[in-house]
């Protein structure tokens, strides 16, 4: 899509897309082969390929329609196949695995253009009684009103890809670390915190706030793997992209209240990182463990260099770092995982 064509939608705008994506189209009730298949809708976006939450949320939700409803998700594991199309829809097929005493399986297979993008195995469970513990949360971090929001750190870069990042998704994303948008972290470590919630209230539907944070999961977990190498989002000539995704659910919570996304890279190796992450409201309980390897190709030859020089000229990265540090530097210099 060219980018005259693109209109950054404004938050509230956004939370309806999440909450309309996530209102899928029943197909026939089986197809050929005894699988249930939905149509998923899609909404413009800056860069022309699907963002990955997008297909997880969207074939998470397939899976929990064939579910009974005192059965809730556990558990998906999903591997990335393709790059999607964000100015079309994706067709999502479940296959009943299993339906046991307690648990189900489904596989969902997220489909554009007759060609598969995403294949997801995904586990459910009826509730009952059992052992419980948690890790706890780290302590001492800064709330998230002490931290910059996103339009602040890049509302000035009149780009339609960092005005999406900026003010155009459906989640707030504020970084206890200092951000790595347009530039990389000199403080060079393999940990990445945020907090992040939807910029407008969702509805009460459980399954809803589920998958939205199985959505919000894919945004940042690659970033501690970025951060170590001393790269940054909007490096010219970083091609970085998911392989696949795993996701915990512990314990439900709200996708619209404050949650807190702690994540490491335990190693990165040839053009794969690992990225591992954790969950927690606001209150300390563990909602979720996230585990995701990517793609990761740092530039190449000297013609990235030369568009870095210019890119930095032209987004007054000097003015808008001293800008910044006098701001947030020390709530940035928290640190929190030793």
């Amino acid at each position: 899509m060219p980018e005259s064509e693109y209109r950054v939608p404004d938050p509230q705008e956004t939370v309806a897309q999440l909450v309309a994506m996530l209102d899928l189209q029943p197909l026939e009730a089986e197809d050929s082969e005894g699988r249930t298949r939905f149509l998923a809708p899609a909404f413009p976006q800056a860069f022309w390929r699907v963002f990955g939450g997008q297909v997880l949320a969207q074939s998470i939700t397939a899976a929990m329609r064939t579910v009974d409803a005192e059965r809730t998700v556990h558990s998906v594991h999903g591997y990335f196949l393709r790059a999607g199309d964000s100015s079309k829809p994706i067709e999502v097929a479940v296959e009943r695995l299993r339906d046991g005493g307690s648990f189900s399986a489904r596989r969902s297979q997220a489909y554009q253009d007759g060609r598969p993008i995403l294949s997801m195995i995904s586990s459910f469970q009826k509730p009952g009684p059992g052992l419980s513990h948690q890790m706890p949360m780290p302590q001492n971090l800064p709330a998230p009103e002490e931290l910059a929001s996103p339009d602040e750190l890049v509302g000035h870069v009149k780009h339609p890809v960092v005005q999406e990042w900026g003010r155009g998704r459906p989640f707030e994303i504020r970084h206890v670390d200092r951000p790595i948008y347009l530039e990389a972290d000199r403080d060079r470590r393999p940990t990445t915190a945020v907090w992040l919630k939807t910029r407008a209230e969702l509805p009460d539907d459980p399954n809803i706030h589920r998958a939205a944070i199985l959505y919000a999961s894919d945004y940042t977990l690659l970033e501690p793997v970025l951060r170590q190498h001393g790269y940054y989002w909007a490096k010219p000539g970083l091609k970085v992209a998911s392989l696949d995704h795993a996701f915990w659910w512990h314990r439900h919570a709200r996708a619209d209240q404050w949650l807190l996304y702690v994540q490491d890279s335990p190693s990165a190796q040839g053009a794969r990182g690992l990225g591992t992450g954790s969950i927690y409201t606001q209150s300390g309980d563990l909602v979720a463990t996230v585990a995701q390897e990517g793609m990761i190709r740092p530039p190449q030859g000297l013609r990235p260099k030369i568009q870095e020089t210019f890119q930095r000229r032209a987004v007054g990265i000097g003015r808008s770092r001293r800008q910044l540090n006098q701001r947030y530097s020390s709530a940035w210099r928290s640190r929190y995982m030793g």
